[in-house]
């Protein structure tokens, strides 16, 4: 079964920093896209930045997070961060870990992980 697992999520100050993390796990032929959305209170859920594995320069930010975020992969771990920096109050959200991911049938699939909480206090 495959399965992806966020972690690094919790409460911070303005301007402060946080890392998160998400990894896949099972019977994994490979990954392709990989990336990480979020979901402010009361709002749609919303791309924050999105990668793949096969080219460093294919990196998507989204304009209020672009300059303060940057989103890594190691592949090796089938791992995703997401490094967060100069953090707002617009900020908090329940992050979520997105991957396309070929499984042992061959089939590509999309999977979520089940979110972590980012609160980011004035």
């Amino acid at each position: 079964q495959v399965q992806l697992v966020e972690s690094g999520g919790g409460l911070v100050q303005a301007g402060g920093s946080l890392r998160l993390s998400c990894t896949a796990s099972g019977t994994i032929l490979s990954i392709n896209r990989m990336g990480w959305y979020r979901q402010p209170p009361g709002k749609q859920r919303e791309l924050v930045a999105l990668t793949t594995a096969s080219s460093t320069s294919s990196i998507n930010y989204a304009d209020s997070v672009e300059g303060r975020f940057t989103i890594s992969r190691d592949n090796a771990k089938n791992t995703v961060y997401l490094q967060m920096t100069s953090l707002k109050s617009e900020d908090t959200a329940v992050y979520y870990c997105h991957a396309s991911i070929q499984g042992s049938s061959g089939w590509w699939t999309d999977y979520w992980g089940q979110g972590t909480q980012v609160t980011v206090s004035s």
